[in-house]
């Protein structure tokens, strides 16, 4: 039974410390939408999204409203594209079509963002593959709300370095195939290794195929909540720290928990997972670089960056597990860069770099994310970032993630606005030198030997 004082707590925390429910997610199975023919293929996937999500967000505003907890995106993940036209698609044009499809459903039942756009490649690629992949810089160029995820690697199949030296051309080609809005195709692609099947974040977010036929996954975000939390515990050494972390985490989880229970039963549709994700916005005071900063560093990037960014993310979900039975997803801390002003603020002091970050992304959620590099990095490069990343997913069994946008005509120093939720951002130097002759040996780099767990 929820007491009087934990009801003032919450509604202090939504009020004045930022805490909201990032999004409420519907995951759509499209299986049964595969077809030899591709018009067939569109209608059924229209029909079914529309169908299914049709209530979405209008049951969000009503939760929202009734239970006065923001409510801040409505989206829909699908089972992988590159899996459900695989009969019907020829060519790239042919996927194009069924990204043109998605957006129209995703417009149609008003959701900000619909994800799924998507190969799993992490051991080979089929024809279908390579055609989905080939086909993002026109699919992201020729919608609003249709994001795309690749999965390259996993701990137990290895680096499909194949995929990885494809990505690389695919990323810059997004950037110039929308160069006019500061290249934001490549904001709406992730690249990734071990990528989770109920992620309902964006821009990775998918609809696994051993999930159920539809379900509502919640992301919860809380920032604010946890920076305010560790102010009261200044001085205190590390074990009342982890102490005041876990128990913040476990009451955002709980609203969490609240807000999926309640979105099921109106909609009928099944409960999957609460991602506890501290997951930033550009507004003041809701950065996960102030928490670290509130930790001790003078400034994100300095030494202890990691270690601090390690235990923060430690018991987060140590909180999260314990409030609820279904934790999934990310569930952690995010750094992108654009998206949070302490990490922009740090960025722009000097303090915080590529490989700073890259550092950081062995203990956190996600892994490189929403960062601004020029717009004439080579696609060698870009994939030898892919690979990195993707190299210390592997190893470390975690999920990792690259989402870069080179700025096609900006250079270091320089500022791109992306607006709204993904913030701006100043574009960051990249190592000069080439790693074309490493990326261009095409194969697979084999799992880690760790991985035989059978």
């Amino acid at each position: 039974m929820l007491n009087m004082f934990e009801v003032i707590e919450t509604n202090n925390m939504i009020e004045h410390e930022r805490l909201d429910v990032r999004t409420i997610t519907m995951g759509i199975s499209l299986l049964d939408c595969c077809d030899s023919d591709l018009d067939a293929v569109n209608k059924k996937i229209y029909e079914k999204i529309t169908r299914y999500a049709k209530d979405l967000v209008s049951t969000g505003e009503a939760i929202a409203r009734d239970f006065g907890v923001p409510i801040v995106n409505k989206r829909i993940s699908v089972t992988p594209i590159g899996l459900v036209g695989g009969c019907a698609c020829r060519t790239p044009e042919d996927f194009v079509s069924i990204a043109r499809t998605l957006d129209r459903a995703a417009h149609e039942v008003g959701v900000n963002f619909i994800g799924g756009y998507s190969a799993l490649v992490s051991k080979g690629m089929t024809a279908a593959d390579e055609n989905l992949i080939r086909s993002i810089p026109e699919a992201l160029a020729s919608t609003e709300r249709v994001c795309s995820s690749v999965n390259v690697g996993s701990t137990r199949t290895g680096l499909n370095m194949d995929a990885v030296r494809l990505m690389g051309d695919t990323v810059l080609a997004a950037a110039r195939a929308t160069k006019d809005q500061d290249s934001l195709g490549c904001a709406k692609l992730v690249v990734f290794c071990n990528a989770p099947d109920d992620n309902p974040f964006m821009a990775g977010a998918f609809h696994g195929v051993t999930e159920a036929d539809a379900v509502i996954h919640v992301g919860v975000s809380g920032p604010g909540v946890v920076k305010v939390a560790l102010e009261k515990a200044r001085g205190e050494n590390f074990e009342v720290l982890c102490e005041t972390i876990k128990k913040t985490a476990f009451k955002i989880t709980r609203v969490g928990q609240l807000v999926a229970q309640e979105a099921s039963r109106r909609l009928g549709i099944p409960f999957g997972i609460i991602d506890l994700s501290l997951a930033p916005t550009p507004a003041v005071g809701d950065s996960v670089a102030e928490i670290l900063e509130e930790i001790g560093l003078e400034c994100v990037g300095a030494p202890g960056t990691t270690a601090a960014l390690a235990m923060l993310n430690d018991q987060v979900k140590k909180g999260g597990v314990m409030a609820s039975s279904y934790v999934g997803g990310l569930s952690g801390a995010f750094i992108p860069v654009s998206e949070d002003q302490g990490m922009i603020d740090a960025v722009t002091a000097g303090a915080l770099t590529l490989e700073k970050l890259e550092a950081m992304t062995c203990v956190c959620s996600v892994g490189l994310d929403m960062i601004a590099i020029p717009g004439d990095t080579s696609a060698e490069t870009i994939s030898g970032i892919i690979a990195d990343e993707a190299a210390i997913g592997m190893i470390n069994q975690k999920t990792t993630a690259v989402r870069v946008i080179p700025v096609i005509g900006k250079k270091v120093g320089d500022t791109v606005e992306f607006g709204g939720l993904l913030g701006y951002a100043p574009v960051m130097p990249v190592n000069k030198y080439s790693c074309e002759r490493f990326v261009n040996r095409g194969g697979r780099i084999p799992a880690p030997i760790h991985s035989f767990k059978n």
